[in-house]
């Protein structure tokens, strides 16, 4: 039975240039950074001869885990994680000031799909979302959750 979500993990093409985003750029704290390889590995992804570079990140006041993977061999290539494919996944970051963290992030070279984005409708009404690119294109979203009445 499951009970719980450990992490969530995303392939990246070079775990350096990611770490460089995801740590420097967005400010995610580095839990543990490490390379596998051999039989253990090997038998969890299914490749002969498996050598990854891993790394586990969290954001400050969270407990979920983005895990980084870089597949060193067998070594992949790029695919259309464009997020209307099936497939395709992204992961949304809570913010407490949408605006001022998309200026920021702006400032520091980040590509956005587009400005911040007012909710109209739905469960989020009155908040604000924008997505965002990773080094690899893969999509990332800012959430700043509507005001509540106290």
């Amino acid at each position: 039975m499951i009970t719980g979500v450990y992490h969530t993990s995303f392939t990246v093409s070079d775990l350096d240039r990611s770490l460089a985003f995801y740590r420097d750029v967005l400010g995610l704290k580095v839990v543990v950074q490490q390379e596998k390889a051999g039989d253990y590995i090997e038998q969890v992804v299914a490749y002969p001869n498996a050598h990854l570079k891993i790394a586990l990140l969290k954001a400050e006041g969270s407990d979920h885990v983005l895990e980084l993977i870089e597949y060193v061999h067998p070594k992949g290539h790029a695919i259309d994680v464009s997020t209307p494919n099936p497939g395709s996944a992204h992961l949304c970051f809570r913010v407490d000031d949408l605006q001022r963290t998309y200026e920021a992030l702006v400032a520091k070279g980040v590509r956005f799909k587009s400005p911040p984005v007012r909710i109209t409708l739905g469960v989020n009404e009155g908040g604000q979302a924008v997505y965002l690119l990773d080094p690899d294109g893969i999509t990332l979203e800012l959430f700043q959750p509507p005001a509540r009445p106290s």
